[in-house]
């Protein structure tokens, strides 16, 4: 790159990728409760190579790499390992980037028309089976204990992305697809169910109002919702060399409400004005009303114009989005339920599709609208009271994951797990709180000797 040129902000800092695969055992400060037992996985965007174009590269489509931090007694060990997907494999054969990510005219001649995946988003364990997941593509079976990719579950015949949910109590895993069909960037989407012990037992496909990134839906006990917000996809756009993804704000924003006993041909179309939403917290009912709590922004974060010029920086807020079943009206209502800037929500996974009272989020403490979250807070529906963490000295947290202290303990009785980048010393920790006082800090820290890149989500696993 000529020197002069600008440094792609998501290839330099904690952003950077880190190429090694190691294996620690960490150091602990504090002490890590004996009840807990398991494994944090996070997973990220590390390409194993400088990107065709780096200026142009984008955050969402490097390789996926998993960390796995095992907790056994007190001690911690940590693993990570490349996704190897067969565009991994491809490029790791060539000893260089091949794929274009978003813009597939901008790869290689050699790779046009093959498999980009890049299990890159999250990490998520069903059916006792460890799975890598992304945007576009078939999820990825690992093994949870040494990381090993073990390749694509083939059941699910298609694309499948990132943000399944799964039923407490029923051990389903609902999912869906966006962008499906023959043409790539197409309105084409997928609903689909796996039952408890891993079966595909559904997969049925739809027309969307446009063509949308829907990084996550939403599901309750008898329904799913499926977000189409502004920003869109277009091929057409992407042969011109403008954005294969941007942010057109004139499309409108709708969900689909689908009970999910029935067929994709009932979805009920609701609207509300142009935002966009990454992530929800949860969702339930109440009687002929189904309420979301979703984050929030403006315009789409991270994404371009449909022209090419830069988006406007937005932040997320926590708002409840409810949808009148029983009324004569396809608008949704809207209200704000907390004033502080935030991303990644998570709920105590025992009442997801139910009716929650916590929650937990990385959070902006000082409102700069960008991603780079300073704190970590906690949420009480019930009461309205909020506690924050703020970490200082520029360090940041990744997406905080809940876990409970028994089976049958009470909502929000547990820990809360979460990995920090100490910017100071340009390395990361694993923390460990008392989920509902994270405001005294964490109960124990594991101290990683290097640092751990900035990544999109995890989820704990006991096994």
């Amino acid at each position: 790159m000529d020197g002069n040129a600008r440094i792609n902000p998501y290839l330099a800092g904690n952003f950077a990728p880190v190429r090694s695969e190691d294996d620690f055992d960490l150091a602990v400060k504090g002490e890590i409760p004996r009840e807990l037992r398991g494994a944090l996985f996070r997973t990220g965007p590390n390409p194993q190579f400088e990107p065709r174009n780096p200026e142009g590269y984008h955050w969402f489509t490097g390789d996926g790499m998993i960390h796995g931090f095992y907790v056994e007694d007190g001690k911690v060990r940590y693993r990570n390992r490349y996704v190897r997907t067969p565009k991994w494999r491809l490029e790791n054969e060539a000893g260089k980037a091949l794929f274009g990510g978003f813009n597939p005219m901008a790869g290689d001649p050699s790779v046009f028309g093959k498999d980009g995946g890049v299990a890159n988003t999250n990490i998520l364990w069903h059916a006792g089976r460890l799975l890598a997941l992304e945007e576009g593509h078939k999820p990825t079976q690992m093994d949870a204990r040494t990381l090993e990719t073990l390749g694509y579950d083939d059941a699910y015949v298609g694309r499948t992305t990132a943000h399944p949910k799964i039923d407490p109590a029923t051990g389903e895993m609902v999912w869906f697809g966006y962008g499906v069909g023959e043409a790539p960037l197409s309105a084409g989407m997928s609903y689909g169910v796996t039952d408890a012990a891993g079966k595909v037992v559904r997969r049925d496909d739809f027309q969307a109002p446009f063509a949308s990134m829907v990084h996550d839906f939403m599901v309750t006990a008898n329904h799913a919702l499926f977000p189409i917000l502004p920003l869109t996809g277009s091929l057409e756009r992407a042969m011109k060399g403008l954005p294969g993804f941007a942010w057109e704000p004139e499309k409108g924003a709708y969900v689909g409400v689908m009970r999910r006993d029935a067929d994709v041909s009932t979805i009920r179309w609701f609207n509300t004005e142009a935002c966009y939403v990454f992530h929800p917290l949860n969702s339930w009912e109440e009687g002929d009303r189904i309420c979301c709590d979703v984050m929030r922004y403006d315009v789409a974060p991270l994404f371009p114009k449909a022209d090419g010029s830069p988006g406007d920086r937005a932040a997320a807020r926590l708002v409840r989005w409810t949808f009148d079943l029983a009324g004569s009206s396809d608008a949704i209502k809207e209200e704000p339920l907390d004033d502080l800037d935030g991303e990644f929500p998570r709920v105590d996974p025992r009442v997801e599709t139910l009716k929650h009272r916590h929650g937990w989020y990385a959070a902006d403490s000082k409102g700069a609208a960008s991603i780079r979250m300073d704190a970590l807070a906690h949420i009480d529906l019930t009461t309205g009271k909020r506690q924050v963490y703020e970490l200082g000295g520029g360090d940041m947290p990744s997406e905080p994951v809940f876990v409970p202290r028994s089976a049958d303990a009470p909502e929000g009785d547990g820990w809360l797990t979460a990995v920090v980048y100490r910017a100071g010393e340009d390395r990361s920790d694993m923390l460990v709180f008392e989920a509902l006082d994270i405001a005294k800090g964490p109960i124990a820290v594991a101290e990683m000797p290097r640092r751990v890149p900035f990544g999109f989500h995890g989820n704990w696993a006991s096994f």
